[in-house]
């Protein structure tokens, strides 16, 4: 019979994520994967497999756990409209707190290994393309629908846009975490927005009266 697991998976692949957020998968040594999960090097093996399966595993973890979890929450909300800008205001408002310093494992991964590594690509790729279709394009027709984006905004092109911008921030925020550049790139997300000449725009509302 084979043996029973003696750990409990979810949690030493988490350990594992953060090793391989934190430094990078070239940096992050076997010694420091069984070091942070504290397992053996065999239960490692029996387990995940090698350290590139292991990595392809907390990445698809990540996506989950944090990025999926996200996108789940957000669009549900009454306002697509603030949906979208509020993610932008969220990640500004965490860069400013030193939250976002590390970075987003998925776009890093994309930095680091998408460009030689077709499997880690194939996740990055699933995980952007999701972004795009299923939120930013899914919010855009919402509010298109609701009148509270104008019809002006044309849904594939602009969620096009606001994903690079959202990279372009994450990224920005690890190595210039000015709040006034970073406020600059969400204020552009704004204005791929327009709203509907009936509808007020909260955001900028609020945007307006903390800076002006």
């Amino acid at each position: 019979m084979p043996r029973k697991k003696e750990f409990d998976v979810d949690l030493v692949l988490d350990k594992a994520m953060n090793a391989f957020w934190n430094r990078g998968y070239e940096a992050t040594s076997l010694n420091d994967l069984l070091d942070c999960m504290q397992i053996q090097r065999a239960s490692l093996y029996n387990a995940f497999g090698d350290k590139h399966t292991l990595f392809l595993d907390t990445l698809r973890r990540y996506d989950v756990v944090y990025r999926q979890t996200e996108v789940a929450k957000r669009v549900k909300m009454d306002s697509p409209r603030q949906a979208i800008l509020g993610l932008f205001q969220d990640a500004v408002t965490a860069a400013g707190k030193h939250r976002m310093r590390k970075g987003c494992f998925l776009i890093n991964t994309a930095l680091e290994l998408s460009p030689h590594d077709p499997e880690v690509a194939e996740v990055v790729r699933t995980a952007f393309t999701h972004m795009e279709h299923k939120f930013f394009r899914k919010m855009i027709n919402k509010g298109r629908a609701s009148g509270e984006i104008a019809k002006s905004v044309v849904p594939d092109l602009t969620a096009r846009a606001l994903l690079s911008l959202f990279i372009g921030l994450i990224v920005l925020s690890r190595s210039r975490p000015e709040k006034l550049l970073l406020e600059s790139i969400a204020k552009q997300a704004e204005i791929l927005l327009p709203p509907d000449e009936r509808v007020a725009p909260p955001l900028a509302q609020f945007h307006h009266a903390t800076t002006g």
